[in-house]
């Protein structure tokens, strides 16, 4: 999500807001395409959270540990606002860039970026229709 001056869902000088037009500000406009070569640099792969918690003075990150079938690999993500309890993810499959550069977040190294949809500025989880290997490809 990119940062903006008004928060997603709030209404708009001279009318209301309904979801489908907190959904419709928050799409990237239709100019900004990638070719299909850009989109194939991306790994997505379905990871399982095997462990999940609240880092410790941050409000908004969770450390989640995914299992990628036989990698594990630790992500932060900055959900913590959203999750009342962390260890409700754990079991969850969701994809996850496992080839984006890794960053340090308060000292933590996240290694990937799980992808969640944004419905009216609250991150909604993306999961397989059904159970898939952990570590199985998305394309």
């Amino acid at each position: 999500m990119e940062p903006t001056n008004i928060p997603a869902g709030a209404p708009r000088a001279g009318g209301s807001t309904s979801a489908k037009d907190a959904n419709t500000a928050n799409a990237a406009p239709a100019n900004k395409t990638v070719t299909i070569d850009d989109f194939k640099k991306l790994n997505i792969r379905i990871g399982k959270v095997v462990s999940a918690e609240k880092v410790p003075d941050a409000d908004k990150l969770i450390k989640i540990i995914f299992d990628f079938g036989g990698e594990q690999r630790q992500i932060m993500a900055g959900i913590a606002e959203f999750i009342e309890d962390p260890a409700s993810l754990i079991g969850k499959e969701v994809p996850v860039i496992v080839n984006l550069a890794p960053r340090m977040l308060r000292g933590y190294e996240s290694q990937g970026m799980m992808l969640a949809a944004d419905n009216a500025g609250r991150p909604t989880l993306l999961h397989p229709a059904e159970e898939v290997p952990p570590g199985s490809i998305v394309k």
